[in-house]
């Protein structure tokens, strides 16, 4: 599988992103071969954490959520932490973003809080869906079928749990781009 020639962004907050949730998902779309933009709500450095609660790292964000276009990549990574979940669910362009990228059929990776964007988005309803266990009653409410599984895929929505779902996370989503991209001739 590779995604050599493939533009994914990944979604991360200024301080609270879970660290692996955003570093295991860059390095294995990079390992394939695709090109990782890292969209953050605010210019600089975003601050990652461990456990919620623990620094962990910081990375430059390539551009800023509200000054891109679904149009511009062939697949979205939105990683959880609690803190970092509820700040990307509150940005309304980080929530369009996730919206547009759902609406063109491009492939979604959300794990742990991370569903919360969808919620927001309005684009749970009628899915089914897995995410962090204290988020089941939020996406069960917002008409998603929740299920307790490493991961799920449905219609273009790939969620996990937690990062200990990582390799299976991961994996699915080189796959979702890869095969979406050998389906579809490119321009």
């Amino acid at each position: 599988m590779t995604l050599d020639g493939k533009k994914i962004a990944i979604l991360i907050a200024p301080r609270g992103t879970e660290d692996p949730e955003f570093s295991k998902p860059k390095a294995a779309v990079e390992k394939a071969g695709g090109e990782v933009v890292v969209l953050g709500l605010e210019e600089g450095k975003a601050e990652t954490v461990n456990n919620d609660l623990d620094s962990a790292s910081k990375y430059e964000v390539d551009r800023t959520v509200d000054s891109v276009s679904a149009s511009e990549f062939d697949g979205l990574v939105v990683p959880g932490g609690t803190v970092g979940a509820d700040k990307l669910r509150a940005s309304k362009a980080a929530v369009a973003l996730v919206g547009a990228m759902l609406d063109a059929g491009k492939p979604v990776a959300v794990i742990c809080h991370g569903p919360w964007a969808v919620v927001e988005a309005g684009k749970a309803k009628g899915r089914t869906l897995t995410s962090f266990p204290t988020l089941q009653t939020d996406l069960e409410n917002a008409g998603a079928t929740w299920v307790d599984q490493e991961v799920v895929e449905s219609d273009g929505l790939i969620t996990s749990r937690d990062p200990d779902d990582l390799p299976a996370f991961c994996d699915a989503f080189v796959r979702a781009v890869a095969a979406r991209h050998e389906a579809v001739p490119a321009h």
